[in-house]
């Protein structure tokens, strides 16, 4: 059985992500989940989350929001999840009697966080509101008297009262002045009141850089000639080749040198990490983030549906968002940058009945906003299966996070000390025909970011590798650097955008 896991994202109240729920929903539900359903879905997140995508892959070092009902927390599925990562979210579907209370108070006091969903001062639960560290109220389902009760009764308790469904500007300054800490939403990714009908002057670069990677055939001389007039973008593109992610051989040090290196697809993948930072200043980074994924998730799907070229799914999903980086009305914003008339239709609502870029962009947002059964009638309609959308999307946020770890830390992972390390380790991975494998790969040496490792087969380089070794105290996802012959077997270099576990979980042998 597949599951499909989407994220939300939760912010602080200055706007910063302090984590994502969870939402998911398996292939072969048709309806509303009743309870037997929902345990089992929770049971295959879970499943999936930790040894298929990786939970660190989802989620990127922050906060994992994971409903519970009662008789899963019985039942210990939440010792398979890192007590310092989760919040244990407790439907308001559970009985809250004394032996529920007891066991919360038991998982409290072993380090997880708890949350109360759907709060609405049901009596029945005040027991639970002495033990529980956060409470969501639903602000378009309580009314504005009762959230005031509610954050007058419990705020001065400790307890942190989270704002769920906040969907637009409005709804978050609401809530801000409300005194919520923290807020539940899409609300990000909503223009602001328009300030203006001119795209700032500030942001004429990145624009005019958007505007290049349209072309079906990139101008490598024109883009030269934008970057190097900005010494901002120099210095990020040749922080970016040769990070990491690319491991060359030599240092780069010139801009032509990288882009041909990059290549046309590179190219354009590293024209949107340089510009959406620089549009979205004054907005929460989790909109430049949301931005990559929808991208990364249309590019993807567009593969998936046929769909040639594959870069104009990739355009249409950053330019989406385009409206809400910098507060002009997206048909306006799309004519200023330039938007050609397929992905702009596609974007507006005037696309043609059976055009397959408007599927995508329809199959893209309404699995973001987890409305699965129209995502299931899309991806029939696209004849995407199950598995290859769970996967595209898995592969998205993996893909975001690692490509803007390596364009804004300060330093190469490969600099860090590494450290002789024996014994094997079992790896699996996609192979370029999108066939899971799995094999024993020999240790050599280790650091917080990076592994190095002796392995049997090929493994295509920017790979995802994943791993589970509580033994050595290795966990986690990596991705393939390089991937050199040697004496009959193959030496890969795995970097691991957020940590290998090590030393946490074990000390070396």
């Amino acid at each position: 059985m597949d599951v499909f896991v989407a994220r939300q994202p939760i912010f602080n109240r200055s706007r910063e992500l302090f984590g994502y729920e969870l939402l998911f929903r398996s292939d072969d539900l048709i309806n509303e989940f009743d309870g037997t359903a929902a345990e089992s879905a929770t049971t295959q997140v879970i499943a999936n989350s930790l040894l298929s995508i990786g939970l660190e892959n989802i989620i990127g070092g922050n906060k994992a929001f994971i409903n519970f009902n009662d008789r899963l927390l019985r039942a210990g599925l939440h010792s398979m999840l890192p007590r310092d990562q989760v919040v244990l979210e407790l439907l308001e579907t559970v009985e809250p009697d004394e032996d529920l209370a007891v066991l919360c108070r038991a998982l409290r006091n072993e380090g997880y966080t708890i949350a109360l969903d759907d709060f609405t001062g049901d009596p029945r639960f005040e027991p639970l509101t002495q033990i529980a560290q956060m409470i969501k109220v639903d602000i378009q389902a309580t009314s504005e008297p009762e959230q005031e009760r509610i954050l007058r009764t419990y705020r001065p308790r400790g307890l942190s009262i989270v704002a769920e469904r906040v969907e637009t500007i409005e709804d978050f300054e609401r809530a801000h002045r409300a005194g919520y800490d923290h807020f539940q939403g899409f609300f990000f990714a909503r223009p602001a009141l328009m300030k203006g009908r001119q795209i700032p002057a500030a942001k004429f670069n990145c624009l005019r850089l958007l505007r290049e990677m349209q072309s079906p055939e990139l101008d490598f001389g024109h883009l030269q000639a934008i970057i190097s007039q900005d010494l901002s973008f120099s210095y990020k593109l040749l922080r970016y080749v040769n990070s990491a992610l690319f491991s060359p051989r030599t240092q780069i040090e010139s801009i032509g040198q990288s882009l041909m290196m990059l290549g046309e697809e590179g190219v354009r993948h590293w024209v949107a990490l340089a510009a959406l930072p620089e549009l979205a200043k004054d907005k929460p980074g989790e909109l430049v983030t949301h931005s990559l994924v929808r991208a990364g998730f249309c590019e993807r799907l567009a593969h998936l549906a046929g769909i040639q070229p594959e870069n104009q799914g990739f355009l249409m999903g950053l330019f989406s968002l385009l409206d809400a980086l910098i507060d002009v009305p997206l048909d306006e914003a799309l004519r200023q940058v330039g938007v050609g008339p397929t992905i702009s239709s596609a974007l507006l609502g005037g696309a043609p009945e059976q055009d397959l870029l408007w599927d995508v962009f329809r199959l893209a947002c309404c699995y973001e906003t987890c409305d699965w059964n129209t995502v299931a009638a899309e991806a029939s309609k696209l004849k995407i299966d199950s598995s290859g959308l769970a996967r595209a999307y898995s592969d998205s946020t993996f893909w975001a996070q690692r490509a803007l770890h390596a364009t804004t830390r300060a330093g190469n992972s490969r600099r860090e000390s590494r450290h002789p390390i024996d014994g094997s380790l079992r790896i699996r991975w996609q192979d370029e025909e999108g066939r899971e494998r799995m094999c024993n790969a020999q240790l050599e040496n280790v650091s917080r970011s990076g592994l190095r490792l002796h392995v049997p087969d090929r493994i295509p380089v920017r790979a995802l590798v994943s791993c589970n070794d509580p033994r050595v105290g290795i966990s986690g996802s990596g991705s393939v650097r390089y991937c050199n012959a040697s004496r009959g077997k193959y030496v890969i270099g795995l970097e691991f955008t957020n940590g290998t576990g090590w030393p946490k979980h074990a000390p070396l042998n």
